[in-house]
């Protein structure tokens, strides 16, 4: 496999259509590893969240000149001081990271990629840190193993919880089945209330004929009427909000949602529609409106929208909010996989586990 490094943005343009191709094709089909999405998080390094970083996607062609892998990797310090090599979208506002790999290329691109990463050229990191990895990735394996092979060290532990509802071909079926009783009856009686009460309610999802530019900011001011999202939402972040929407917009998988009440936003939810589910990525309430419950009240309607629409999941993503639970979420797994060239396994504070040692069997079975 020819593996190459890149070191200037312009790659996110030049490998677009290829990059979200490979996508297509790839385990972990997440809206975070679009090329796009790729291209708006570097374009204002997360918010903010890493100031100081040196761009290096790693791609991989087969002889053929076809891509077959995309590691796409920023230069920093990490969060524990060491020279590090982590994945654009590290580490708060991308719920799901990875490799952009096909399974059946993930060994041999996984093992190229460290090969590669190990001459003179590249940065001189000290460790491979990679956060939010899916339970499902073929990449914590095949990494695992590539490490073992070189007489590295690899750890990995489990992050925060990421709940998602497996949904139904009808909305009856899942109040029944996936709802407990509770809030099955709670479910119903706001939308009715909604539906048929003194307020005039309505909801949307923004479309091209909208101005998105202004409901983007509309979506921005409600959520920093929450204190703890105001002071989230610096100057960078909102630029970074911006550009993501722009980007999902653009490319056909944004989802903004509006509930109105009396003709004024009470609520709003921002989603990703790709790959056959809906990401819930952030929300938003005017206080005003809570005795109404708006947010309980857009969130049945969008998933109503998403089982009518033959949507197979709505993922919360990242965190354990109660409200997921009651809408009949089931939480999966995300992992930090880190790879270690250097550091002994005292350095690393006794948490890491040398996979010449100890690999547990559910980390890379044979044949993963």
């Amino acid at each position: 496999m020819k593996i190459e490094l890149h070191r200037e943005p312009v790659i996110f343009e030049t490998l677009r259509d290829e990059w979200n191709a490979l996508l297509e094709k790839s385990v972990s089909r997440v809206p975070f590893l679009r090329a796009e999405y790729q291209r708006a998080w570097w374009l204002h390094r997360g918010g903010g969240e890493w100031p100081e970083a040196e761009l290096l996607v790693v791609t991989g062609r087969t002889q053929n000149g076809e891509l077959a892998g995309v590691a796409p990797l920023f230069f920093s310090r990490n969060r524990d001081g060491r020279p590090a090599l982590l994945l654009i979208g590290s580490i708060e506002i991308s719920d799901y990271l990875d490799f952009v790999v096909p399974r059946a290329q993930a060994e041999a691109f996984c093992a190229a990629v460290l090969e590669r990463l190990s001459e003179p050229d590249a940065p001189d990191w000290e460790v491979l840190d990679i956060y939010n990895l899916p339970q499902s990735s073929a990449t914590r394996a095949a990494l695992g193993r590539a490490a073992a092979a070189r007489g590295w060290c690899a750890a990995e532990r489990a992050l925060e919880p990421v709940p998602a509802i497996a949904l139904p071909d009808d909305w009856e079926n899942y109040l029944a089945t996936m709802v407990e009783k509770k809030e099955r009856q709670e479910i119903r009686r706001k939308l009715r209330r909604a539906e048929g009460g003194d307020d005039q309610m309505r909801w949307y999802l923004a479309g091209r004929e909208h101005d998105i530019a202004a409901e983007t900011e509309a979506f921005l001011q409600m959520m920093a009427l929450n204190e703890d999202k105001a002071r989230f939402l610096t100057p960078a972040m909102r630029a970074q909000f911006v550009e993501t929407i722009r980007a999902a917009f653009e490319n056909g998988w944004l989802g903004l949602a509006f509930l109105e009440i009396n003709g004024e936003k009470a609520a709003a939810y921002l989603v990703f529609d790709f790959a056959g589910r809906l990401w819930v990525y952030n929300s938003a309430i005017d206080p005003r409106f809570n005795a109404l419950s708006p947010g309980w009240v857009l969130l049945g309607y969008l998933l109503r929208w998403a089982i009518e629409n033959r949507r197979a999941a709505f993922d919360f993503m990242r965190g354990d909010e109660d409200y997921k639970f009651r809408f009949g979420a089931v939480a999966g797994k995300i992992y930090r996989v880190q790879i270690s060239r250097r550091l002994s396994l005292e350095e690393l504070g006794g948490q890491a586990a040398c996979l010449l040692n100890e690999f547990e069997a559910d980390f890379f079975p044979p044949g993963r």
